[in-house]
């Protein structure tokens, strides 16, 4: 797919505000502030990306009080979209965890994988608790059973986590209901359904190649299995010590949901959005029953509100949690995703002040005359924004809100190519910049060297493979 559009009238371009240079210079600046506050201030994102965004109305010459309602309008529109799937998102998460069901299913699929497999099988894992959960949230949760697995199988601790690692990231990086991908969507306009089936379609050969395959380096790479998690540290003793213990065991086994119903209910939005993507593809009435009906059905909003209600009932009482524990479930779900709703939305406020000042347009058009692919260019940007922040989520946002114009003219499928390209340049290469990468040293405990070999070699490997395949895609899309 060549980037082959044409700043027409009745598209949706923004007539820019200045001079084609001044207004590049703006866009550089208000990347450039972003960058410098959260790397060398140290401060907020959500912060960053306000001052960012008010830097690019001030230096495109438009009036303060215009920056602030372009920066406001995109914040305001933003957290009234994505923001809601990302608290439902995150309540569903929340129930999943302490319902015991993310437990059920790592200990299900682990049991039944033979010890060349187990690698394999933690990839599936990780895949499995990425799909509703946050990439820190589930590395957290996986941990103690990486652990467990590398230790009884007495293979390297970078062989068993580094698949479980791939999973996390590709979900998070491809596939929604994560905010990265559900923000691309929204600022590309792209069909959430279509991406998704091709984010999975892209997110299984990429988890197996930086998984599985690139995992084996766990051969030359040391690491032995810290004893964080060990049972025997702490706890009572002696004959009332076994009781509890057993008492323990029983309880957190009948709290359980079965396997098959916490997989269902995990897999439930993930339907009903692709059964709406399908019904918009093979039912050409736009009035049949069944098609509006799918249509409501999958609407992301819908979709994760009743996956949300379906868990309270299979995942919440189905685990003896009763009314209570289900409430401060949800409840306690919020806090933890705060920041990141705010992040996005600020996202979503520069996102709004690069497009009112009609840097987009002039980028459409300075693209339109070259032989670039848009797919290289959406990812060469994220890369270069990942790089530079450590952020995968402002990676995405920032990229998605610069390039939005080049989808005027773009087909659906190629439109959905472009958010994954977005996303997989938003995983490129985590080093010292990102949290994320402090998060994966501490707990495998290496060195800044190993954790560089494997973990942010691993994210480059995940970033350039899912490219590769969305490249691949886009010859028969």
């Amino acid at each position: 797919m060549q980037t082959q559009l044409i700043a027409a009238a009745g598209t949706d371009l923004v007539k820019p505000v200045a001079s084609e240079g001044r207004l590049v210079l703006a866009a550089l600046i208000g990347i450039a502030v972003i960058v410098v506050l959260i790397i060398a201030a140290k401060l907020h994102p959500f912060l960053a990306l306000t001052a960012g965004a008010l830097s690019v109305g001030v230096v495109a010459g438009v009036s303060f009080e215009t920056a602030i309602t372009s920066y406001t309008n995109g914040f305001g529109s933003t957290a009234a979209s994505v923001g809601i799937l990302i608290a439902l998102g995150a309540m569903f998460g929340k129930l999943l965890a302490d319902s015991g069901g993310a437990d059920q299913i790592v200990d299900t699929i682990i049991g039944h994988a033979s010890p060349r497999a187990l690698p394999w099988a933690m990839a599936v894992v990780g895949a499995i608790i990425g799909l509703p959960m946050f990439f820190e949230i589930g590395l957290v949760l996986l941990m103690p059973v990486i652990y467990l697995v590398a230790r009884r199988s007495q293979q390297s601790l970078v062989t068993i986590g580094i698949p479980a690692l791939a999973g996390l990231s590709a979900m998070h990086g491809l596939v929604p209901p994560h905010p990265g991908p559900l923000t691309a969507i929204s600022y590309l306009h792209a069909d959430l359904g279509t991406t998704l089936a091709l984010g999975v379609a892209v997110a299984i050969p990429t988890v197996i190649i930086a998984g599985p395959v690139f995992g084996l380096v766990g051969r030359f790479v040391h690491v032995p299995v810290p004893d964080r998690f060990d049972s025997g540290d702490a706890g009572p003793t002696g004959e009332a010590g076994e009781e509890a213990g057993e008492e323990a065991g029983e309880e957190a086994e009948v709290r359980r949901p079965s396997f098959g119903i916490t997989i269902a209910s995990v897999l439930l939005p993930v339907t009903l959005m692709m059964a709406k993507a399908l019904a918009d593809i093979f039912i050409d009435d736009a009035s049949a029953p069944l098609r509006r009906t799918l249509d409501v059905l999958g609407t992301p909003l819908i979709a994760l509100f009743i996956a949300v209600v379906v868990g309270m009932f299979t995942l919440g009482m189905g685990a003896g949690m009763g009314r209570e524990g289900i409430a401060t479930s949800l409840e306690s779900s919020l806090p933890g995703v705060a920041g990141i709703l705010l992040i996005v939305s600020a996202g979503g406020g520069f996102k709004q002040a690069l497009v009112d000042t009609g840097i987009g347009t002039i980028v459409a058009e300075r693209v339109a005359d070259s032989n670039i692919s848009v797919l290289l260019l959406a990812w060469f940007v994220a890369v270069l924004i990942r790089l530079a922040t450590g952020s995968a989520t402002v990676a995405t946002v920032t990229a998605s809100g610069l390039l939005a114009p080049l989808t005027a003219q773009l087909s659906t499928g190629e439109v959905s190519l472009m958010v994954l390209a977005v996303g997989s340049g938003s995983v490129f290469f985590s080093h010292v910049n990102d949290a994320g990468f402090w998060l994966v040293k501490e707990y495998f405990g290496m060195s800044v060297g190993k954790t560089l070999a494997t973990w942010s070699a691993m994210e480059t490997l995940l970033s350039v493979t899912g490219l590769a395949f969305v490249m691949v895609l886009n010859v028969f899309i």
